[in-house]
C-alpha cells in the first residue's frame, strides 16, 4: 500500500504543458498510490511540450468546469509557459485553484505554473520559487520568491523547473502525504 492510497489528486492542465513536468509528478503519485485525474478545459488530449517542441499528449479526464475541488485531495500545477498563460485566463482554472488553497488542501507548482497562483490571487504574504524569468510576477503580488530548488510554504511546495523535478517530486509526496484523504 502506498503512503497516498486513496488520495485523489487533479492536475490542472491545457495545450503547452512541459510534458515532463506533468509526467513525472504524475508517474510519482500514483506509485504512492494516488488516483490522478488531469483537468482541463476541454476533455480530449492536450499537447505536451519539450520547452519549445511538441512532445507528447495526454488525455484529459474531465474539464476544469466540471470539476469540484470537493472531490480532490491535492492538486499538482506543471508548468509551461504556453499551459501556464493560458490556464491563468480561466475563470475555471482559477476558481478551482482558490477553492483548493482556501481549503488548505496541498497544492504543487512547479516552473511557470505560479503565474495561475498570482491570477487566482492566492500568492501574497506566500514564500515560493518558480522558474526565474517570473520572480518579478511573484514579488508584484506580494510573493516572496526564492531561488531554491525546491520551497515548501504551508500547503503549498513549489519548484524552478525540470532539473528539480528530483527534490519537487520528493517534497510533493511528502506534503501530500501529510493531508487528510477526504475524497475516498
Amino acid at each position: 500500500m502506498g503512503k497516498l492510497q486513496g488520495m485523489k489528486v487533479a492536475i490542472l492542465a491545457t495545450d503547452g504543458f512541459e510534458e515532463v513536468e506533468l509526467t513525472e509528478p504524475r508517474k510519482a503519485l500514483e506509485q504512492a498510490g494516488a488516483r490522478v485525474d488531469i483537468l482541463s478545459e476541454e476533455i480530449g488530449e492536450i499537447q505536451g511540450f519539450q520547452h519549445h517542441d511538441k512532445a507528447g499528449k495526454v488525455q484529459a479526464d474531465h474539464t476544469v468546469q466540471n470539476a469540484r475541488p470537493d472531490d480532490y485531495d491535492a492538486l499538482m500545477l506543471p508548468g509551461g509557459a504556453l499551459n501556464a498563460d493560458q490556464a491563468r485566463m480561466s475563470e475555471g482554472c482559477r476558481h478551482f485553484i482558490r477553492e483548493m488553497d482556501r481549503a488548505g488542501k496541498p497544492i504543487a507548482a512547479i516552473c511557470h505554473a505560479p503565474w495561475e497562483l498570482i491570477s487566482a490571487e492566492v500568492v501574497k504574504g506566500r514564500k515560493l520559487t518558480s522558474w526565474p524569468s517570473i520572480q518579478d510576477d511573484i514579488r508584484n503580488a506580494g510573493g516572496r520568491w526564492e531561488d531554491r530548488e525546491v520551497v515548501v510554504d504551508q500547503n503549498w511546495v513549489t519548484s524552478r523547473g525540470p532539473k528539480d523535478l528530483p527534490a519537487f517530486n520528493r517534497e510533493m509526496l511528502s506534503l501530500f502525504s501529510r493531508a487528510p484523504v477526504e475524497s475516498r
